[in-house]
């Protein structure tokens, strides 16, 4: 068995043996209805047999009281029979995302790096709706459909075994076409499964960027984008529509060739008298019970089908290893004190190109360490190694003294603080998002918080204050504001460690001079690392970094590295001049 390929040994232990009570009380109630269904096509024997020609009105009456009985008695285990699976079928589709999105998440950044927020979101959502046919009607009825396939089959055989045997020819013949069918059609469902994906993931992201495919009249090309994506969907759709209707109309073909020959055989036996008008009717509905299962049985084939290829998509999920590896991060730091020490670390996103070469540096507890650089130098590289986004290639990254490689993900990052260039809001109002980090956090302290940050500067100004809706990514604000609340949620976290990308980019001066102030009063006694490519706002910094193609090309104080004139002096002095 592949590695992503669900097996049925496999799909039976992990969905069906869990619920087996459920699906034991299903499995009563079908094998109850389907014997109930029975008794029209065994009655209509004893009616045209014995009580028309003996014209006897109570014997009527009993059975049609037995049918009326029977037909009920199917009803009412028919309901109960979807009610119960249905539903139990819905709950394990509601556990099963939130499995997937637990494991989405527990997943490294460069999985989300290299895959679309759209195409997730179909795969948590989408993927998993299949599996409703292993747990809901579609097995039990397989079951069902099986029972009175079998049944049904004995009493014709009872009834006249020449025209059952002629009946299981063509019956076997479509077996065999619908079993080809089955192997055909899997594939296509996987693929299906991963053009939703695709599309689901485009769309997403013409969404978002509404505002620059109308700024730069685009809106044609993501038309014309979209379009082939929904072709390609309909492509695949269209193949497996075209294997489904093979098998119903090879179906409808074969069991009509039945029908005719039954026909046949069944009128020349009551001409020579081998066989009662009765035993004729009963024949040909028992035929009708025996076929039907077959035929539907090709449905349920092909939803159990669909069902497989997406728990192979599911499957692929689940069995990527999470970042946080329990057996190599063991480490679990109550208290972290902040000493960060770089040695001798690399980093490649893609192998053969390193990205930082070889980095040494010491960061001391409480310091503030600034990192300076040309665009594209590794700058966010290094922060993105402290904040344990990624892991480095080669050499060690220690905090406290420990390997940063084998602490909990869990412990070190509930004493991080990040805020990004591009820090992202959630849709809701100002306060839910400043709490993020802290939910159970007092007035007092989320109000400390939104001072710190000069958050009330602006939500004064708000009819509705800290309770202002911000819309999708905090569309209605400024990239000011969205700024200061997001700095605003890291004061709220309380973090050990800092990490300042670009915290004051999207900022005017004025606003920029009330974020410095609150970033210096949220820097105290935390270990910040500052990336900054305004160079006046990281004067004061205990120590400065210039990196440059991945290195260290120097390392000092303000004052130190203006004395120098090197890199820094360059940069300082090209930066003034603007």
């Amino acid at each position: 068995m592949s590695k992503n390929k669900v097996s049925i040994i496999q799909a039976f232990k992990e969905f069906i043996w869990p619920r087996k009570g459920i699906i034991f009380i299903g499995l009563i109630l079908i094998v109850i209805s389907r014997l109930a269904s029975l008794i029209l096509p065994l009655k209509s024997k004893e009616l045209l047999d014995e009580i028309i020609p003996n014209k006897d009105i109570d014997a009527l009456i009993s059975l049609v009281l037995v049918v009326v009985g029977a037909i009920l008695l199917q009803a009412l285990t028919s309901f109960a029979l979807t009610r119960l699976l249905s539903v139990e079928a819905q709950l394990l589709i509601s556990k099963l995302r939130a499995k997937v999105q637990k494991q989405v998440l527990s997943l490294p950044i460069s999985y989300f790096d290299n895959n679309k927020s759209g195409a997730l979101v179909s795969r948590i959502m989408s993927d998993v709706e299949g599996v409703r046919n292993l747990i809901g009607t579609g097995l039990v009825q397989l079951f069902g459909g099986t029972i009175t396939a079998i049944i049904s089959l004995v009493l014709l055989i009872n009834i006249s075994p020449k025209m059952t045997l002629f009946v299981l020819v063509p019956v076997a013949v479509f077996a065999v076409i619908a079993l080809k069918a089955f192997g055909y059609i899997r594939p296509i469902f996987r693929k299906r499964g991963v053009i939703n994906a695709e599309v689901t993931g485009r769309l997403t992201e013409t969404l978002n960027g509404v505002r620059v495919i109308k700024g730069f009249n685009a809106e044609a090309q993501e038309n014309i984008s979209f379009e082939k994506g929904v072709d390609r969907l309909f492509q695949n759709v269209k193949k497996s529509l075209t294997a489904t209707a093979i098998m119903t109309s090879s179906s409808a073909f074969l069991l009509g060739l039945a029908s005719v020959g039954i026909m046949g055989i069944g009128g020349s036996m009551i001409i020579d008298g081998s066989l009662t008008t009765g035993d004729f009717l009963s024949f040909t509905l028992l035929l009708g019970f025996m076929i039907a299962p077959i035929v539907q049985m090709s449905n349920i084939g092909s939803q159990l089908t669909e069902a497989f290829a997406g728990l192979d998509r599911t499957e692929e999920i689940m069995n990527m290893a999470p970042e946080d590896d329990k057996e190599v991060r063991t480490i679990e730091l109550k208290e972290i004190h902040g000493e960060v020490k770089f040695n001798d670390v690399s980093f490649a996103y893609e192998e053969g190109k390193e990205v930082i070469h070889n980095i040494s540096f010491d960061a001391p507890k409480g310091s503030v360490t600034a990192l300076v650089g040309s665009s594209g130098s590794g700058k966010s590289t290094i922060a993105s190694l402290v904040a344990t986004f990624i892991k480095p290639d080669s050499g060690l990254i220690t905090v406290d003294g420990n390997d940063l490689s084998k602490i909990s993900l869990n412990s070190f990052r509930s004493q991080l603080g990040v805020v990004l260039q591009d820090d992202f809001l959630f849709e809701g109002t100002i306060r839910e998002n400043i709490l993020f980090p802290r939910p159970n956090a007092t007035e007092e302290q989320l109000q400390e918080a939104i001072k710190a940050a000069y958050v009330n500067e602006f939500t004064d100004r708000f009819e509705d204050g800290i309770d202002t809706l911000i819309g999708e990514r905090g569309v209605k604000l400024s990239g000011g504001q969205r700024q200061r609340i997001a700095i605003a949620r890291a004061v709220l976290a309380n973090p050990r460690i800092l990490i300042l990308d670009e915290a004051t980019s999207n900022l005017d001066t004025e606003s920029e001079a009330l974020i410095q102030k609150s970033l210096g009063e949220l820097m105290k006694g935390r270990t910040t690392f500052v990336i900054a490519h305004r160079l006046s706002t990281i004067r004061k910094a205990d120590q400065i970094l210039v990196i440059e193609h991945g290195k260290i090309a120097e390392q000092g104080k303000h004052d130190e590295l203006i004395a120098k004139e090197g890199r820094y002096y360059e940069l300082f002095t090209y930066q003034s001049r603007i």
